[in-house]
């Protein structure tokens, strides 16, 4: 029978400490959710849009060259995860970024990738 060494590095209470920190389940798989939604480039050109000015679908479409239906869907998938809000100015719907978090997120997101090595 083939024994594997223990590797001399395994702190076991260390590593019990380390996973203690780890965040419950719920929001790893809300914060998976919201990389996964991050994925597609126009809901990031939306984020970025937004980050500069509140704007209905009208000018998102306007501004992406797409549809309105791929706003709209890209849209609602941004709402749901309340990273972008909505409110109504006459007959427009008015989009925005929801809080300085989601701000923070898509810079620091430009900044790694866009890091010198």
């Amino acid at each position: 029978m083939f024994m594997e060494e223990k590797c001399e590095r395994v702190d076991t209470q260390q590593i019990e400490t380390l996973l203690q920190a780890i965040p419950e389940a719920d929001s790893i798989s809300k914060m998976a959710a919201v990389f996964q939604a991050l994925q597609s480039e126009t809901r990031l050109k939306i984020l970025f849009l937004l980050r500069q000015k509140e704007m209905c679908v009208c000018e998102l479409e306007q501004a992406l060259e797409v549809t309105q239906s791929a706003v709209s869907h890209s849209l609602r998938t941004l709402r749901q995860l309340d990273l972008v809000r909505v409110r109504r100015e006459g007959k427009f719907t008015v989009y925005y970024i929801a809080d300085e978090h989601v701000r923070m997120l898509i810079e620091m997101g430009l900044e790694h990738v866009e890091e010198k090595a």
